[in-house]
This record gives C-alpha cells, sequence and structure tokens, in this order.
C-alpha cells in the first residue's frame, strides 16, 4: 500500500488541500501521519474515507451528523449497528425524494422541449390588470 502527499490526495480524493486540513482538525479525518520533514502522508484508507466524507456531504448530512456517524470503527457491521444502519436509511430516503424531484423537473423540460412549447402560458382574461 502506497502513501500519498496532500496534494496527491486532493487531486484523487476531489477535497481540497484546505478542507483535509479543516477535516482533520475538527476531527472528521484522523491527523494525518507526517514525514520527518513535516509533510503531511496518507494511505488509501484515509483516502476512502475522504470518499465516504464526499459522498456523506452530497446526501445534505452536517458535519456534525458526519462526525458521529464517522466514529463507529471501519471493520463494525451495519447490522452491529443499528444507529448507524438507520441513519444511512434516512439519508437515502432523502435522496431518494431529491432523485424523484429531479426526475420531475426533468420530464417538465422536456415535455417543454418536445412540444415547442414557451416557457410560460400567456394569462388571458385571469383578473390581472394586463389581461
Amino acid at each position: 500500500m502506497g502513501t500519498y502527499s496532500i496534494k496527491q490526495v486532493s487531486k484523487k480524493s476531489g477535497l481540497t488541500e484546505d478542507a483535509i486540513r479543516y477535516y482533520e482538525k475538527i476531527g472528521l479525518l484522523p491527523y494525518a501521519k507526517r514525514k520527518l520533514n513535516g509533510h503531511r502522508i496518507y494511505d488509501e484508507e484515509d483516502i476512502e474515507r475522504m470518499e465516504l466524507i464526499i459522498c456523506l456531504k452530497k446526501t445534505g448530512m452536517s458535519l456534525n451528523e458526519m462526525k458521529h456517524i464517522l466514529q463507529y470503527p471501519v471493520k463494525d457491521k451495519l447490522s452491529s449497528t443499528p444507529e448507524l444502519k438507520s441513519t444511512l436509511l434516512e439519508y437515502k430516503e432523502k435522496v431518494m425524494t431529491q432523485i424523484h424531484d429531479l426526475q420531475s423537473i426533468v420530464a417538465f423540460i422536456d415535455a417543454k422541449l418536445e412540444n415547442d412549447e414557451t416557457l410560460f402560458r400567456p394569462q388571458i382574461n385571469k383578473g390581472n390588470k394586463y389581461g
């Protein structure tokens, strides 16, 4: 298993170097091991944890909620941590709702494009002062 600099990990994970340092500071990431010159070094497990943080962040989860989830040992199975499993299922439902909402938006746009409609239908004689 190789080791990586903060710059390499930033490119691999998609997190900025500042975000990585901040997540270490607040305890989302364990403090990085250091080389003799003081530079941070990371391994694949660190990168996986960063990818998990990115995924959880995309669900709308707060940093405090992430901290709570990431406190569980990585080797624990979800079946042995019902609270964690419940939280993940809750966020899965939120994401599923977001997906449904986005699909509705896409369907609306597709219908407008397919029928070559205007974006707004004219309001004819609807009681406004212009109609």
